[in-house]
């Protein structure tokens, strides 16, 4: 087995203008439609091992390229045998190097974004409850700020993954 190189996005650019290879944005329905390389085809990384991609080259893609490593590394034990690589700096050094992403239409807030609403009004909130209902209401706010620090330790936001299960984070491509 090879190992499969990262490209630089201006590598990815001229190799798209050339038409030799596709770009599989290993990312989730909602992160794909806040922002995507135009012609790129969503599978996520879930569900990278039950989809069938198309032939030839692919590089894949994710927000940091950790996502994308963990599918190259998936498709070399299924055994891919066309080119692969990722994008180096995932989809941020593509934007950074100045080529366009389209989003689509009625795209929901980022989830981080929406994390942020949810914690910082229910901070709000338990201090305005505190202040003016009881004082027991404190609680909520150590306990959304107990949740923070656990999701920034672990790296797992339970306020996201309920947050990814609303109705308005359902996106159809």
């Amino acid at each position: 087995m090879t190992n499969p190189r990262s490209l630089t996005a201006q590598e990815l650019a001229n190799q798209l203008a050339a038409r030799q290879v596709s770009v599989i944005d290993v990312r989730e329905p909602m992160e794909y439609a806040s922002g995507h390389i135009a012609g790129s085809l969503n599978v996520p990384l879930t569900r990278l091992r039950q989809s069938e991609l198309p032939p030839g080259a692919l590089v894949l893609l994710c927000q940091s390229g950790k996502r994308s490593q963990r599918g190259l590394q998936l498709l070399q034990k299924q055994g891919r045998s066309a080119a692969l690589a990722d994008l180096a700096g995932g989809l941020p050094a593509w934007q950074q190097a100045g080529y366009p992403i389209r989003k689509l239409k009625n795209a929901p807030l980022p989830l981080m974004r929406q994390v942020q609403i949810a914690a910082s009004s229910l901070i709000l909130l338990g201090l305005i409850l505190s202040h003016l209902v009881a004082p027991g209401w404190i609680a909520l706010t150590w306990f959304v700020g107990a949740g923070l620090t656990f999701a920034g330790i672990t790296g797992f936001c339970g306020m996201a993954r309920l947050l990814a299960l609303m109705p308005w984070n359902k996106v159809s491509l």
